[in-house]
């Protein structure tokens, strides 16, 4: 009988409430493990019985003798109008309801302070948060859309993430804040930050509007004239960075690789040297030597720090010789990254850049690296696996741009494992070709987690 009535009570429970099962899920996903929710609701619980305990003892038992006497003869009458083994289930099971309606309202209570307007439950959240928190140490190295689409893929993964970010860029709107307000360029630096928020659609959005009008504006990003604003108010672009990090809720850390102003220059095979990052490419020439001035500036400590402390080490993508090497033209930044013995990694371009890496294959760019440095810094190279549409190929050799072609003979030579992967996003209207940063955060973590394993074997 006592069965019987359970399954009605059960399904009249699940019938009437369509989404209760959803609200159940999310009660569960509070017993998960590493959300350090359980042990304190049971010491909570023992507080509780302690309190009463000690009041027990302070009033010398007189009113919880009565009261249980009280509660004893209320309890006799229910059992001889209903059956114990009726009652004392149902009862339980209102106070089990109780329990579960009062948690969720107090969860959904804090939700609403913690996190208005979102549509995630709070102990998502904090699934999610858990998960991010254990993720290995990654830093990531390079400059311009490229860094910035890495880690929108690699923040799904580890919120563990430090971006070492080149401050070489003259032009655009950073290279007029630049030159005018004596900084140095924010673009890269804000690139990175929107790309690591919390909110990253609505940022990229702010961060990247660009004013059309207005005598000084016209031309100038929001983020730029941000990250200047929080330059003059904190006093260099760490401290921007820092403080602009707390403000938009980001996953990781972004750093300027040095806060040393620098110009650079190359060398061109036929003789010419041009000065400027902005004008490098627009040269049009084969470059034989890059540097930059002042020679051999100063790291930014704590990104030698985070180099020092990372499990793992990405370069790249972006433009080889204005976003990817300058980093490396900072003695203390090259020192320290081969000094790691971590999985490291260089994520080629899919295609050729004119004025910088026409012509040049897989394992060109890799000498490249090694020549700026004078050592082999990456044992590893993740190179695209397919070629681009014929419409996409069409529309870049009319910029005299082709994909960069994978050399395995060469980078075997050179000592480099290759990772082949279809890491390419292609607008099939216009016929670009990026970076899909979902595919390459997933690709080079696995790549990451197949090398540990065989590390951890050996």
């Amino acid at each position: 009988m006592f069965i019987a009535l359970l399954k009605q009570a059960l399904f009249a429970f699940k019938r009437d409430a369509p989404g209760r099962r959803t609200r159940m899920n999310q009660w569960f996903k509070w017993l998960a493990p590493g959300l350090f929710v359980k042990r304190w609701v049971l010491i909570s619980a023992g507080g509780v019985f302690l309190a009463l305990l000690g009041l027990s003892i302070w009033i010398k038992l007189t009113p919880i003798y009565y009261g249980i006497q009280l509660i004893e003869t209320f309890l006799a009458t229910i059992t001889s109008l209903v059956p114990s083994y009726i009652s004392g289930p149902l009862v339980m099971l209102g106070g089990i309801v109780l329990i579960l309606w009062g948690q969720t309202r107090t969860v959904g209570s804090i939700t609403e302070v913690l996190r208005p307007g979102s549509d995630r439950e709070l102990v998502d959240v904090l699934i999610d948060h858990r998960r991010l928190s254990r993720g290995p140490r990654i830093v990531a190295i390079g400059g311009g859309t490229g860094l910035s689409t890495l880690l929108r893929g690699l923040k799904q993964y580890s919120a563990n993430i430090t971006a070492i970010v080149t401050v070489a860029d003259d032009g655009g709107s950073s290279g007029r804040l630049r030159r005018e307000n004596r900084v140095l360029p924010p673009g890269d630096i804000r690139n990175c930050l929107a790309a690591l928020a919390a909110e990253e659609k609505l940022l990229t959005e702010l961060f990247q509007y660009r004013f059309r009008a207005g005598e000084g504006l016209t031309g100038h990003s929001f983020g730029n004239l941000f990250l200047t604003a929080m330059m003059d108010i904190t006093g260099d672009l760490e401290r921007a960075a820092a403080a602009s990090s707390q403000v938009l809720a980001i996953r990781g850390q972004v750093l300027p690789a040095t806060l040393c102003d620098v110009h650079l220059w190359a060398e061109l095979a036929d003789g010419r040297k041009i000065e400027g990052e902005s004008r490098i490419s627009e040269a049009g020439g084969n470059i034989v030597k890059i540097g930059c001035i002042p020679g051999n500036p100063p790291a930014l400590p704590k990104a030698v720090q985070a180099i020092r402390e990372a499990d793992l080490i990405i370069m790249g993508p972006g433009s080889l010789y204005t976003s990817v090497i300058p980093n490396l033209l900072v003695p203390e930044i090259a020192e320290a990254i081969a000094c790691r013995d971590v999985p490291k990694i260089y994520v080629c371009n899919i295609m050729t850049q004119p004025g910088e890496t026409q012509g040049y294959t897989v394992s060109d760019h890799v000498k490249a690296i090694d020549r700026a440095c004078g050592r082999p810094l990456f044992d590893s190279v993740l190179a695209q696996s397919q070629v681009p549409s014929a419409q996409a190929l069409i529309r870049y050799a009319q910029d005299n741009s082709h994909p960069v072609f994978l050399d395995r003979e060469d980078l075997a030579n050179l000592g480099r494992q290759v990772v082949v992967a279809n890491v390419m996003d292609e607008d099939p209207q216009t016929g670009y070709v990026r970076h899909n940063s979902q595919f390459l955060g997933r690709v080079l973590l696995r790549w990451y987690a197949r090398v540990q394993g065989i590390a951890s074997k050996e």
